[in-house]
């Protein structure tokens, strides 16, 4: 379908990792166009799995172990009870991916992260995030966030009490430039308005180029092959009801029939 709303559609938070997936593929391939010569657009994962760092290995919170040799030459075996048939269920560990724009020797220039909900619920995936984020930023490179979520933590690299208010504003983006550590630029969107075409810092000497915001929303929207029964799902969070009237009408004006909102 193509997208009903001037903006941003909030019914793809529901869709959230498929979204997020095109909306890094799709920037990394607007942006490689846009790019001096020297710089290139990478598209970089990041798998979590539930082990902690020592030094150079790795350590499970639980692990399987060879058979060891008994002191008299034999191998020790363990002996355990029958175990119990549970049920079968695929873990699939979480893949974060991330946009970086490096130079030809590989070094990160710039970082671009769309937002996700681990990285604005509190435990281990909001860590890792500030983690990353001060690494970027005490590093010197150039950071982009993008938060397109409704729900969940301010997470953003800078103080939410230093944001001044702006009405109707429920998604955000904040550039980091690495060569002014001490400012942010901040943009606040409302869910009526168009989404805005952010700076994306370079290299010092290199010309800023513009992320395209609204084409990339655009795109999930019609290869995403969403429709009406997607849009019947209610929110959670809820729109608040002025504007949830709002965007009913602007769904059923596309042909598509929303369930009212609580």
């Amino acid at each position: 379908m193509k997208n009903p709303f001037p903006g941003m559609n909030p019914w793809l938070e529901l869709h959230w990792r498929e979204t997020h997936a095109r909306l890094i593929v799709y920037s990394c391939d607007q942006l490689q166009q846009k790019l001096p010569p020297g710089l290139r657009a990478r598209v970089e994962e990041d798998v979590a799995i539930g082990m902690e760092a020592e030094g150079s290995h790795l350590r499970p919170d639980v692990h399987i172990s060879e058979p060891w040799e008994a002191a008299g030459g034999g191998t020790a075996a363990v002996t355990a009870p029958e175990a119990a048939t549970g049920v079968l269920v695929k873990v699939e560990p979480e893949v974060a991916r991330h946009l970086t724009i490096v130079d030809a020797a590989g070094e990160v220039i710039t970082a671009l992260e769309f937002l996700s909900p681990t990285n604005k619920e509190p435990g281990d995936g909001l860590r890792r995030y500030r983690s990353k984020q001060r690494t970027y930023l005490q590093g010197g490179v150039n950071l982009v966030e993008i938060d397109l979520l409704r729900a969940g933590s301010f997470v953003l690299a800078l103080n939410a009490s230093d944001i001044p208010k702006k009405k109707g504003a429920v998604y955000r983006a904040c550039v980091s430039r690495g060569r002014q550590p001490d400012w942010r630029e901040l943009f606040q969107i409302p869910l009526r308005e168009r989404l805005p075409a952010l700076p994306i810092p370079l290299r010092p000497g290199d010309r800023e180029v513009a992320l395209e915001l609204q084409p990339l929303i655009d795109l999930c929207c019609e290869r995403g092959a969403y429709g009406a029964s997607d849009c019947a799902t209610e929110l959670d969070p809820p729109l608040p009801p002025e504007v949830a009237a709002w965007a009913a009408e602007s769904l059923r004006a596309a042909g598509l029939q929303p369930k009212r909102e609580r």
